[in-house]
């Protein structure tokens, strides 16, 4: 039997495992509408996916992941609550590692249930490791949730509050640009003098760009209203530091996210959603007191989850991604809804990677 093939066995034994939870076996289009992908993450999008172009349909996609064709279906024709499972190839660009696989499987479970989030997060993850037992793995979980009610609890602008969540998958540029905000970062002396200038577009010569000369002029409004915007102070920003160093067994983490609530009331929401996961999750016999948790888990990830992440890896094998992963995805349903969300939360396995540990599950 060829590697494919096995895992493709594989897949149909983790499918039946879900099916017998109740999900319902679906399926999706291998290529996929560009437009919806790139209008949900931009251009960064194209790093990662395969783009090709279509006379009729416009710009296609090789499916990137499962999860935005079956929110679209479930949005489009779903009851309440839903639970589905599927299986199939994956497609994603390797420009850095060639040993990484461009094309892979992927099986998934994903709950659609807008009563109790928290249980349907406990379901999903509880699932998930016994599924995956036999192979010993490490969980890994976070909560993107938390860190973007403290972004948003900032004593800061709308403006600079939307760059930093926009930015908070990108590590880099969320740091730089938090630095800037709090005044650690100088901006560089042209942009300065730019701002400065009474008319920062005098002698700039014929325009040829893309943009219109109001878009560049809004856009030095906006630098300029930025500029006078005071600092973020240190003490928030070293709460959001805080909040990314947490790095503990969940039941810590509970209690000190707890203590900085105090000081940013807007993650209270949050850190109560984290406590009614943990309390479900034990519920469902999960060890809550050896269960880690990362403040920053999550942030390299695809950009739709908003509340709980997990992961589940083999220690012994760093080489190795994530051979499991998933989260909650809220606002995703609001954009796919056309008007109408639901709390939506789902994960995939990687059957390639639980045969490479000699798992068969």
């Amino acid at each position: 039997m060829t590697p494919k093939a096995k895992a493709r066995t594989q897949a149909a034994r983790i499918l039946e495992f879900f099916e017998a939870q109740g999900a319902r076996r679906v399926e999706t289009d291998i290529l996929q509408p560009a437009r919806v992908l790139l209008d949900l993450y931009g251009e960064d999008i194209r790093a990662r996916a395969y783009v090709t172009s279509d006379a009729l349909r416009g710009e296609q996609m090789l499916r990137p992941d499962f999860t935005v064709p079956v929110v679209q279906m479930h949005m489009e024709h779903g009851a309440e609550p839903a639970r589905y499972t599927y299986a199939g190839e994956v497609f994603r660009r390797q420009e850095e590692d060639i040993s990484r696989p461009s094309e892979f499987m992927q099986v998934g479970y994903e709950v659609f249930e807008r009563e109790k989030p928290a249980a349907a997060d406990a379901e999903v993850f509880a699932l998930f490791q016994q599924v995956l037992a036999p192979l010993g793995l490490r969980a890994a979980t976070g909560d993107m949730g938390i860190l973007m009610a403290a972004v948003r609890g900032l004593s800061t602008t709308e403006r600079r509050k939307a760059a930093l969540l926009r930015h908070i998958w990108r590590p880099r540029r969320f740091r730089a640009l938090l630095d800037r905000y709090t005044g650690k970062a100088k901006p560089p002396a042209t942009r300065v003098a730019l701002l400065q200038a009474e008319d920062a577009l005098e002698g700039a010569g014929p325009f040829i760009g893309l943009r219109s000369k109001s878009e560049i002029t809004a856009r030095i409004d906006a630098l300029r209203e930025d500029a006078a915007t005071p600092p973020i102070s240190e003490a928030e920003a070293g709460i959001l530091d805080d909040i990314l160093s947490l790095r503990e067994k969940s039941h810590n983490v509970l209690e000190r996210l707890r203590d900085i609530s105090v000081d940013l009331p807007a993650i209270a929401g949050a850190v109560d959603m984290m406590d009614a996961r943990l309390t479900a999750l034990d519920a469902r016999g999960v060890d809550v007191q050896a269960l880690d948790f990362e403040g920053s888990y999550g942030r390299t990830t695809l950009e739709y989850y908003d509340g709980f992440v997990f992961g589940f890896y083999a220690e012994a094998r760093p080489d190795l991604p994530a051979v499991a992963s998933g989260g909650r995805y809220d606002a995703l349903t609001s954009v796919l809804g056309q008007g109408r969300s639901i709390p939506a939360v789902g994960g995939v396995i990687r059957p390639e990677l639980v045969l490479e540990l000699g798992g068969a599950l």
